[in-house]
């Protein structure tokens, strides 16, 4: 039964007032967010209000406006616990290091490209589901910059050391640890010394609009 228009939705607690912080946080009026989610700005404004309960698709729908999931919106967030594989941990022995050759020169033809002081070279196929990159990731530069959109992420530090902030979980890794996470997980990546990090870095956003998002915004040729 729905609840009365005066009245509280009882069965999803919490909803409507992560709906009105996730649409502010993103900069959005109630008009904007509510017609790219295909509702009335009214019917929006009672789901944030919590004076109407969203139903599944709506709440699909306002996740993927909001880059976040619908276990994000409902308070369930998932243990990162998983997301981090150290190198010594993997058969009860340290996983050996690969060689680590120097990125300029190498790639097939793909001389690299610089985004925000990140710098990126091909290291797969292009046309794929998954995009394979090796990545030299400079002391500061974007390390205030919150990444959230679509897709995987899976990264292996060669060298340095690299801090992955995985919502509000914070994990430190060195040379032969990696990292496999939601890229709808809010998540930051900094390099901790100023010698930087290199690391390799496949991610699935190849297909989406979002990719962008993985670079940081515009992307120079080097």
């Amino acid at each position: 039964m729905k609840p009365p228009e005066g009245g509280v939705a009882d069965d999803l607690p919490g909803v409507a007032p992560r709906l009105r912080d996730l649409r502010r946080d993103r900069g959005l009026t109630l008009e904007t967010a509510a017609g790219r989610a295909g509702l009335s700005p009214a019917h929006l404004s009672r789901l944030e209000t919590g004076r109407r309960q969203p139903s599944l698709p709506m709440l699909l729908g306002l996740a993927r406006i909001y880059g976040t999931t619908v276990s994000a919106l409902l308070g369930e967030m998932p243990p990162e616990r998983d997301a981090i594989v150290r190198g010594g941990a993997v058969g009860g022995g340290a996983i050996s290091r690969p060689g680590v050759a120097p990125f300029e020169g190498s790639g097939g033809g793909f001389g690299g490209a610089e985004a925000d002081g990140w710098l990126y070279y091909q290291a797969g196929a292009s046309g794929r589901a998954m995009q394979a990159l090796r990545v030299s990731v400079p002391y500061g530069a974007q390390s205030d910059l919150v990444r959230v959109h679509p897709g995987e992420e899976w990264l292996y530090v060669l060298d340095g050391r690299l801090r992955v902030t995985l919502g509000e979980t914070v994990h430190d890794l060195g040379p032969g640890d990696s990292a496999h996470f939601d890229s709808l997980t809010p998540h930051r990546i900094a390099a901790l010394d100023r010698g930087g990090v290199r690391l390799l870095f496949v991610h699935t956003l190849l297909q989406s609009p979002a990719a962008e998002l993985c670079l940081g915004g515009e992307v120079h040729r080097v």
